[in-house]
């Protein structure tokens, strides 16, 4: 079984191009699928188990397992992904006849609202660095401005080149997850931030490379998704907006304050680059109030006067 799990590993990353990352979270979930077989499930030693020696009983074991361990329901249903897609492959090589997770119903997770920032909040923090005058601050306000403004990811944001975006019609092209693109507009605040930025790009950028990011880091360098983090977490701080404020919060952000301004949900869709609706739906988020005040214009009931009390 170790072994056959090891094949695979190897099959995600040189076959399939996965991440590291990726790859290394694939290979913990069914490690320790691996040992809850040799200790617990079957009582014998891993090496002696085979992919066909796992039925549907073992894979509903190791969830509950996971549940006593303390395990929640979202890491729960990784880890039967995990050993969906495993045995899967497991099965077009011919070392299983079935796939014993593909009929095991996913843990249901709670819904939580995404963090997303007020206004007020929101304008806070984007003009924080408006204070400082280095070069780097003129990028973090580029940055956080895009961020906002366009809605996008922070892969997204870090793999821009200065080739993909339109400052006069105020358009980016981004390529978004499966390799979808999409043109996404902003705003004249993002485009004059960006316009500050590029009177600073050539000096912070030297000799650095042929290519040409838009964000940079002190030395350079393409900026990366961490660094990102370190950048919202910086300004976060000096604008005391409320802390635990993850980059993706701009996005939720974004998307959630088109909403609340009558912007249809599919259009919405669109500028995220959701391949699903739902998606969109859990990155939104619309108080009762709204929704109330929204009842009371809309509803031609919602403020008549009551109607006569039916007669017996």
């Amino acid at each position: 079984m170790r072994d056959l799990i090891h094949r695979f590993l190897a099959h995600l990353g040189e076959e399939r191009g996965l991440s590291p990352h990726t790859v290394a979270g694939y290979g913990r979930d069914l490690e320790r699928f691996a040992r809850f077989l040799g200790r617990d499930f079957l009582d014998r030693p891993i090496e002696q188990v085979t992919a066909g020696d796992v039925d549907r009983l073992a894979v509903r074991s190791f969830l509950a397992a996971l549940a006593r361990d303390g395990v929640g329901p979202r890491s729960q249903g990784r880890a039967l992904a995990a050993l969906r897609t495993f045995f899967s492959w497991a099965c077009r090589i011919g070392e299983a006849a079935a796939n014993p997770a593909s009929r095991v119903r996913t843990p249901k997770a709670p819904q939580r609202l995404p963090r997303h920032l007020r206004p007020g909040e929101i304008e806070t923090l984007l003009e924080a660095p408006a204070g400082d005058s280095t070069p780097l601050a003129a990028r973090d306000r580029a940055l956080l401005e895009l961020l906002y403004a366009a809605g996008l990811r922070v892969s997204e944001l870090v793999s821009l080149d200065w080739e993909d975006v339109d400052l006069k019609s105020r358009v980016l092209r981004v390529i978004g997850k499966g390799g979808r693109e999409r043109m996404v507009p902003f705003g004249r605040p993002a485009a004059a931030a960006l316009v500050e930025w590029r009177r600073h790009w050539e000096d912070v950028r030297g000799a650095a490379g042929d290519d040409q990011p838009i964000f940079l880091n002190a030395r350079g360098g393409r900026l990366t998704d961490r660094s990102v983090r370190r950048v919202l977490d910086r300004w976060v701080a000096a604008s005391a907006t409320a802390a635990g404020v993850h980059p993706h919060a701009l996005r939720h952000t974004f998307a959630t304050h088109l909403l609340e301004r009558g912007a249809d949900l599919r259009a919405i869709q669109e500028l995220l680059g959701h391949a699903s609706i739902t998606t969109t739906q859990r990155y939104t988020h619309v108080d009762v109030d709204r929704l109330l005040a929204v009842y009371r214009d809309a509803h031609p009931r919602a403020r008549g006067a009551a109607g006569p009390t039916e007669k017996p």
